[in-house]
């Protein structure tokens, strides 16, 4: 890294370490290792289960199974006599009856609140030593989970290896196990390798339904989870892990998690040997984001949909402790990612979101958003690397298709200078159907790309629509290939006070920042329209105060003053405009540019280096100009916004002392100069000689009389 580089980073994380908001954290965990590596994905056995699982109302059973197509309903009623003689009332009973690897336990229709394991903690359980996270709930060792398996899990699966669970009825919906919002975690699977899941409901927990972590090998298969108030499914720290036919919505953070997934392709580029999960065929909507992923490392997520959330899909390096970061090799393909534009921001305002979790009203549509979220948005990556988006259809989102932004180590915990720029880096968006529906319906989004500018080698499919930046590298015809060459060490400075803004929220002290549109700021109440009129004010008077005191008389400084008037104006209008602004903001800089680079020329003449400084902010205004709106300036670590940025602070403070001078304003013009003083029509231009008379500058140089006695009269000859 050359020293320029060097120092760029340095800065980069001085100002991470100044304005970075405290990092919160929304899953918290002991530590634990990623998996080896050598395990499988499971596959699913049929055959006659080893135990079961029902209630014994023989009423309310054949009620259950009437509507059952004739031999399933015969099958379920066999089962249940079997059950009644030798099966288990609670599903964690028959989980603790497994004695060796490959059994299956088989769940028949009916709700299981697993009454045993309801009551709160008594005894040596109560008095359980450890860290608490910040949302209160101890972080337990694998040991304590396993001393009382119910301090935070209704049905706890611990160490058990290839364990299959199945509900037995015509839906999934026909086997309920209900945590009535008194536990952590509806199933908790620590440690199981080769767990397979299928066609039940997990529901109502304070945090998540269906849990598995620190297994290599799992399989969730049409699986339903919802009413939660963090996630529907979280697999942590896991390898050969697989999703499919899944559903979850009402969850205040994700439907689907695959947190800290395998780190197995660090170090590849997009080429990889294999996925570590694989997600397909589900559904997840009416959640806060549709799926999420801290550290979602090699996940494989094809030919879902996620719909009607506050924001689609996201992974990001954002939250400490999590195994893999900063987060890597996510791949999505046909995903339908559509109208995510839900606002439960509401219900945090409101107080709803500060009840008790069983008075909030979960069941009726409410969800509590758990972190800082966007809505209107398709696909977040905050801080991810070398994630592959493509043939994906992203339609109808009132934010942006594509949300990209930067997010340094110090986020996460990470304090090593090398380290701060190291995310959102060869992010490749391509073939992607964005606007339109499958059927061909234009469902456009309000903007396709929302970049903050970071990063290298990231690139976008020619046809995306409107973007900000509006003008992004495009994606070669072969993967790696990117069309232009963009490495930025940091993002757009007001996109980064917007985030900063925007990150500083708490859904347990019910504070939603001001200033950010996220949770309806609007007009001057936005943070980039509060930046952007005080920009111009300050630059209006003093731009307006030096040519009034100093450059009036030129006829240059007044015409470029007027069009930098209006760019301030327009880049005002332009922020007020957000998303839609299109071509404004580079419109505002150009004329701004204009004006900056005209009372340079002018100035130049009294005051070369304030003159020339002027010129050169102009320069890079006009620079900025074109790296917005016609394509990205390659091979530079900053943006000209940042540049002109920092000049622009010491030319206001130069150009009040220049304007604030004692005495007449200098008129050291050349001669005769269309722009000068003495420009005929000018104000200060001198009044012409009259008719006949000679000219003032040879009146001027005329030699006076010497002097001497008067002359006599005429006429007196002594």
């Amino acid at each position: 890294m050359s020293w320029t580089r060097r120092l760029l980073v340095i800065l980069a994380a001085l100002a991470a370490t100044l304005l970075a908001a405290p990092a919160a954290q929304a899953h918290e965990e002991r530590p634990v290792t990623l998996p080896d590596g050598t395990g499988s994905v499971p596959v699913y056995r049929t055959g006659e289960p080893d135990l079961l699982v029902c209630k014994t109302g023989r009423a309310d059973f054949e009620r259950r199974v009437s509507g059952f197509p004739d031999a399933l309903r015969e099958r379920n009623l066999k089962l249940f006599e079997r059950c009644r003689k030798s099966g288990y009332r609670h599903l964690q009973q028959a989980v603790d009856a497994v004695d060796r690897p490959g059994m299956n336990i088989a769940v028949l229709p009916g709700l299981y609140e697993e009454e045993p394991s309801l009551p709160k903690p008594t005894g040596e359980c109560a008095r359980l030593k450890a860290r608490k996270s910040q949302l209160g709930y101890q972080i337990l060792s694998y040991a304590q989970q396993a001393r009382c398996p119910h301090n935070q899990n209704l049905v706890a699966v611990l160490g058990k290896k290839d364990l299959q669970i199945e509900g037995t009825g015509a839906e999934r919906t026909d086997v309920v196990i209900d945590a009535k919002y008194q536990k952590l975690n509806a199933i908790r699977a620590d440690g199981s390798d080769g767990v397979y899941f299928r066609n039940f409901t997990a529901q109502r927990t304070t945090f998540n339904s269906l849990y598995v972590l620190a297994q290599d090998g799992f399989v969730i298969d049409s699986v339903l989870t919802r009413w939660n108030d963090e996630y529907g499914f979280l697999t942590f720290a896991s390898d050969h892990g697989l999703y499919k036919n899944c559903e979850s919505y009402g969850n205040g953070d994700s439907g689907i998690y695959p947190g800290s997934a395998s780190n197995i392709n660090d170090g590849y580029g997009y080429d990889v040997p294999r996925y570590s999960i694989e997600i397909t065929g589900c559904r997840s909507h009416h959640n806060m984001v549709g799926y999420s992923g801290t550290a979602g490392d090699s996940v494989y997520v094809h030919d879902n949909e996620f719909d009607h959330n506050m924001g689609g899909a996201s992974m990001d390096s954002a939250f400490p402790g999590h195994p893999g970061l900063p987060q890597n090799h996510a791949r999505f393909e046909r995903n339908l990612i559509h109208d995510n534009n839900a606002d439960y921001y509401r219900y945090v305002a409101d107080g709803t979101c500060a009840r008790p979790p069983v008075d909030r009203g979960y069941e009726e549509g409410v969800v509590c958003p758990q972190i800082s979220m966007p809505p209107g948005s398709g696909i977040i990556t905050a801080g991810g690397n070398w994630n592959r988006y493509e043939n994906n259809w992203i339609y109808g989102q009132q934010r942006a298709a594509f949300v990209l932004t930067a997010v340094p180590a110090y986020i996460r915990g990470e304090e090593a200078l090398s380290k701060q720029a190291d995310t959102s880096h060869h992010n490749r968006y391509a073939g992607n159907h964005l606007g339109v529906d499958k059927a061909g319906n234009s469902r456009p989004n309000r903007t396709d790309v929302w970049w903050d500018g970071q990063g290298e080698g990231n690139c976008w499919q020619s046809d995306a629509g409107p973007s900000s930046p509006r003008a992004l590298p495009a994606c070669g015809s072969e993967r790696g290939v990117v069309s232009g060459h963009a490495d930025r060490l940091f993002g757009e400075p007001v996109k980064l006070a917007q985030l900063l803004v925007c990150a500083d929220y708490n859904v347990q002290a019910r504070r939603l920042p001001a200033g950010c549109d996220w949770y309806g700021a609007r007009g001057i109440e936005r943070i980039e329209v509060q930046i952007a009129l005080t920009v111009a004010v300050v630059l209006a008077l003093v731009g307006g105060v030096l040519w009034w005191r100093r450059l009036r008389g030129s006829r240059l400084a007044t015409v470029v003053t007027g069009l930098g008037a209006i760019g301030l104006g327009l880049d005002v209008a332009g922020s007020t405009m957000g998303l839609s602004a299109s071509y404004v903001p580079a419109l505002a800089l150009l004329l701004t540019g204009v004006w900056w680079t005209g009372i340079g020329l002018v100035l130049r003449r009294e005051r070369p280096w304030l003159g020339w400084t002027t010129v050169v902010l102009g320069a890079l205004t006009l620079l900025d100009a074109v790296d917005k709106a016609v394509f990205m300036i390659p091979w530079i670590p900053l943006s000209p916004a940042w540049v002109r940025g920092l000049l622009g602070v010491v030319w206001v403070l130069w150009a009040v002392v220049a304007a604030a001078r004692h005495g007449e304003r200098d008129t050291t013009y050349a001669p005769g100069s269309p722009d000068g003083p003495d420009a005929p029509g000018s104000p200060d231009a001198p009044d012409a000689p009259a008719e006949g008379a000679a000219p003032r500058s040879a009146q001027a140089s005329a030699p006076a009389p010497a002097p001497g006695p008067a002359p006599a009269p005429e006429g007196d000859a002594s």
